[in-house]
């Protein structure tokens, strides 16, 4: 079995790389048929002398492997017919942008893989960049409140090196007597939490969040049970939410009146509710200033999310009233970080625990006849058709919706 790393070819330049210079050799220790090329690439974070350094080839030609492993979307005419490929496809949702992509996969025969569906057979996501999201997003999220403030200036996290020194920057300021709330609590919640605690911030529970005021910043992070209320008045909980969104209704704003920050790291469903509406950001006792929406669904949950923004441009302004866009810095101004792809700011990191993940999880599926159904569960085409699991989108493919 021959695994070939894909130069990445889509525009912005991605840093990353599905497998590291380390995890492919973990890949030859643990399976010794496995073979690996790496395609030459002038902008991957670890450059084509580190995978030479490990005894890793580095070529032009990757059409002698079986399997082909990339990041970002594949140009349609970067696809090699009848090859296996793995990458992010972002076509499970029927996104209108890429389904000519999808019926070209399909066209070329590759028998295709998307990284957003490698799961367990309990559903549970085995391989995702979210952790890294969440820790660039709350540092991004910071370095937006200290310039709509002019408290403090951050560099760019593109600009430094790691997570260690996201943190060693944030050490370094002085924030006010402010509350941030954090809303999620899986890898993204999680990892904007680890740089919250990071840099010293104090943990407060819901009722004393709520309730009270402290001479020291603080941070409150909560679930999908904390911002939502049955529509009945029965206690609800996790379960039930995520099974019927739609008897739900937010809570959210008792939240929003004391807020000052807010970090957004939550998975919104479809058919739950919004967490604040445009007509909930006009309210007088409405206090959020700044938002970092690291889950970044457009017109969706988070009302002040009207756009995605970039990493060479992060951060926009949302005036309530007017519902435009304006200067971030205006005082009437929600300062907007929403970069829907915020791991590409620490690619290194990025790489190496994404690529941890897959030599754990997916590779071995490859040697072992494919024991848990893990690359079964994630195989959208094969033989120039959707595979059962994904025939809910031969209507998206032909252009019928």
């Amino acid at each position: 079995m021959k695994f070939g790393i894909i130069r990445e070819r889509k525009t912005p330049p991605d840093q990353r790389v599905v497998l590291s210079p380390a995890a492919c050799q973990k890949v030859l220790d643990n399976h010794n048929i496995a073979k690996i090329s790496v395609e030459a690439s002038p902008i991957r974070t670890f450059t084509d002398a580190e995978y030479k350094e490990m005894g890793i080839k580095v070529t032009h030609d990757l059409s002698d492997c079986d399997v082909l492993l990339g990041v970002k979307e594949v140009p349609i005419d970067a696809l090699i017919p009848n090859k296996k490929y793995f990458f992010f496809s972002h076509t499970i949702k029927k996104q209108p942008y890429n389904r000519v992509l999808l019926r070209a996969i399909l066209e070329k025969n590759i028998e295709f893989y998307d990284h957003e569906v490698i799961t367990n057979a309990d559903g549970v996501r085995l391989v995702a960049f979210g952790r890294y999201a969440g820790i660039v997003g709350a540092y991004n999220g910071i370095r937006a409140y200290g310039r709509k403030f002019g408290e403090f200036d951050l560099p760019k996290a593109e600009m430094l090196a790691d997570q260690k020194a996201l943190l060693q920057e944030l050490r370094k300021i002085k924030l006010p007597n402010i509350k941030i709330l954090l809303t999620g609590k899986g890898r993204v919640g999680n990892g904007a939490k680890e740089m919250l605690d990071g840099m010293g911030l104090k943990e407060v529970g819901v009722e004393s969040y709520l309730k009270d005021t402290f001479n020291v910043p603080v941070y409150c992070q909560i679930d999908v049970s904390e911002y939502n209320l049955r529509k009945d008045g029965v206690k609800g909980s996790m379960a039930d939410f995520f099974e019927n969104p739609d008897h739900y209704k937010s809570n959210f704003f008792r939240f929003a009146k004391v807020t000052d920050f807010y970090i957004a790291g939550h998975f919104y469903g479809d058919g739950a509710p919004y967490l604040f509406t445009r007509d909930d950001a006009k309210h007088p006792d409405f206090k959020i200033k700044v938002v970092a929406d690291v889950s970044c669904d457009i017109d969706g949950p988070v009302a002040s999310t009207t756009r995605a923004s970039t990493i060479a441009d992060p951060i926009y302004g949302y005036d309530p009233k007017s519902e435009q866009e304006v200067d971030y810095k205006d005082e009437s101004a929600i300062a907007v970080m929403a970069v829907d792809n915020l791991p590409a700011e620490l690619p290194r990191d990025a790489s190496e625990g994404f690529g941890d993940a897959f030599v754990k999880y997916v590779i071995p599926s490859f040697f072992n006849n494919d024991a848990d159904g893990i690359l079964e569960r994630a195989r959208m085409t094969k033989n120039g058709k959707l595979t059962e699991r994904y025939t809910y989108l031969q209507d998206y493919v032909d252009g019928k919706e």
